[in-house]
């Protein structure tokens, strides 16, 4: 901002994951002072999903002071269709560099300097006049110029503020997992391991592609491989069931991987053994925790509100088919710190941000809903999945699951 605040201007982020240290590193570079707030008792290091990079994630990783090396991803020159028999289908030669989300979060994290508080839940937000208020659980409030909540697909702060704005199920899940490299046969390691590859059985789709392994290492050999598997699931009888752990209680908002039943693990390795090819039934099989994830759209028809901005998932859900959802928060982190700088206050910058972003993420979001119809047309008419199979070849899935696009 143009010197408006006579002293270094201060933000709170509610949401300690990749959006939030994102917006946290900008806006440390541009002389806020910065606090995060995350819900979490311990940091969020660890954890291991695969991510696609976008030019655009390249250029938010520049202007959040991350200097960019070979150790940031995996590079891979091909994608490959695999028939049920483990033939290949169809290629095509396809440049990206993929990456893990611990490693993200790793480089993220280093390069921010200000206060990461862990274990704080925050319960309310207020934005007054001249500053805005955020409440913690343990009762005490913290005054800030800007609050950024960042606090993912199940964002209190935006069910607070749009609560007419929810999750709606798309029809699938997707299960996921990560298998060290070392741990896959030579000869599935041969066939996929430096490929973006996919399966297409009928009425399912699974893709896979490696990505940093153990301590965020790139070397040959210590690498991972990460696997998405979508598959029609009933919102009304199936996911229930899955979300039901050994004791009979039911995880509306998401079971931790390490409480899925046995015999769901069972049933899902057995399909994946009856349907895909066996080098995807290997890498299933061969995974020490798999989990899933319901299929949700979110829209949101503003992300500012007085001093108070949405970012990233907390504003706009798309399905991962895109690949896009880091980018995405990374860009929202990006025009929001632009729209500070050149605007006289804080207010007049989120109306713009939003004005900018709201749009963008509408349209990845709709994309997103494109590439996913096909998943979506299973639980629908027969005529439905008919239609649906007719647009899905091998050819249209490579060349447009998780590639760049600018919206």
């Amino acid at each position: 901002m143009n010197n408006v605040l006579q002293q270094r201007p201060r933000a709170t982020i509610v949401g300690g994951s990749l959006g939030g240290l994102f917006a946290a590193n900008m806006l440390q570079r541009n002389g806020w002072d910065v606090t995060i707030f995350e819900r979490t008792p311990e940091t969020l290091t660890g954890r291991g999903a695969g991510i696609v990079t976008h030019p655009e994630l390249f250029e938010a990783l520049a202007a959040a002071g991350v200097a960019i090396d070979d150790s940031i991803g995996v590079r891979i020159r091909t994608r490959v269709t695999l028939s049920r028999d483990g033939s290949t289908v169809s290629d095509r030669e396809m440049p990206q560099t993929l990456t893990a989300w611990g490693k993200m979060y790793d480089v993220l994290g280093h390069a921010f300097s200000g206060e990461y508080r862990t274990g704080a839940t925050v319960t309310d937000v207020d934005s007054r006049s001249d500053h805005a208020v955020v409440k913690l659980e343990d009762g005490s409030t913290h005054r800030a110029d800007l609050v950024i909540a960042a606090d993912g697909f199940r964002s209190g702060v935006r069910e607070r503020l749009v609560p007419s704005a929810a999750l709606e199920y798309a029809g699938y899940i997707a299960w996921r997992g990560l298998v060290d490299e070392a741990k896959i046969s030579r000869e599935t390691h041969a066939a996929i391991f430096d490929k973006f590859a996919f399966c297409l059985p009928p009425h399912e789709q699974i893709l896979g592609y490696p990505v940093a392994g153990d301590g965020n290492s790139t070397t040959p050999g210590q690498r991972r491989y990460n696997f998405v598997w979508y598959r029609a699931t009933r919102e009304h009888d199936e996911l229930p069931d899955l979300l039901t752990d050994a004791t009979g209680k039911v995880w509306n908002n998401g079971i931790p991987p390490a409480l899925i039943r046995a015999d769901v693990l069972a049933d899902m390795e057995s399909a994946a053994a009856d349907r895909l090819a066996p080098q995807f039934a290997e890498i299933v099989s061969s995974t020490a925790q798999p989990l899933f994830q319901p299929i949700f759209d979110l829209t949101v028809p503003r992300m500012a509100f007085g001093r108070i901005a949405l970012l990233g998932d907390a504003a706009f859900v798309a399905r991962p088919h895109c690949g896009m959802g880091v980018t995405k928060a990374a860009g929202d982190a990006m025009a929001l710190v632009r729209a500070l700088a050149g605007h006289e206050s804080v207010e007049t910058a989120l109306e713009a941000y939003s004005a900018e972003r709201v749009q963008v993420g509408q349209a990845v979001v709709e994309h997103a809903r494109h590439l996913g119809a096909y998943m979506q047309a299973q639980l629908k008419s027969e005529q439905d999945r008919e239609m649906a199979e007719r647009y899905r070849t091998p050819e249209a899935v490579m060349r447009e699951t998780a590639v760049s696009r600018r919206f």
